[in-house]
């Protein structure tokens, strides 16, 4: 087990998503509660070869970028320390391309939330495609697939989720109306 890692009073790691690990997180957890970061927005700013897309035809999946005064909320799991290394493993080769941890502070909806470990494609990784108009950032996502399933399946499952979590993501939500549109 990493000490370098933030735990919460109860030793519990905390791991933050704001792209497939709000609908899917896939690993095991003892908690899970919507949560923000704030000085960060999302965006599909990076490529997908592994999950959402293959190479010669890479698919687009969410990021973070900094944003003074924007907050990204998403979904914030509970790790009990007997887990974490595996679900960290699970989660490295997961976000494997371009990702790296960071250490945020959580805001829950009705306080602050402890720090938390949240992955970020870093703007200096291969996989990093910037800022993309948003009728062509549809056309990619709409025509992609990967070994994770269609690109825009992606796209619809985040918003559907933030959706039902209360979230307002302007992005997000402009993304997924130009994809039902095409």
């Amino acid at each position: 087990m990493d000490d370098a890692l933030p735990r919460d009073d109860d030793g519990r790691l905390w791991i933050f998503g704001y792209g497939s690990l709000v609908w899917r997180p896939s690993f095991e957890h003892v908690a899970a509660r919507p949560a923000a970061v704030q000085g960060w927005t999302r965006r599909f700013w990076q490529w997908s070869t592994d999950h959402r897309g293959v190479p010669g035809a890479p698919g687009r999946v969410a990021t973070v970028i900094e944003a003074a005064g924007e907050a990204c909320w998403g979904r914030a799991y509970a790790v009990e320390p007997v887990h974490q290394d595996r679900v960290l493993a699970a989660l490295d080769h997961r976000e494997k391309q371009g990702y790296d941890r960071r250490v945020v502070p959580l805001t829950f909806a009705d306080r602050a939330g402890p720090s938390a470990l949240m992955y970020i494609a870093t703007q200096d990784n291969p996989s990093f495609a910037g800022d993309t108009d948003l009728s062509e950032l549809a056309s990619i996502i709409s025509a992609r697939r990967g070994p994770s399933g269609s690109n825009v399946e992606y796209l619809l499952q985040l918003a559907d989720a933030l959706r039902a979590m209360g979230v307002d993501d302007p992005h997000v939500f402009a993304l997924e109306a130009r994809c039902r549109a095409t």
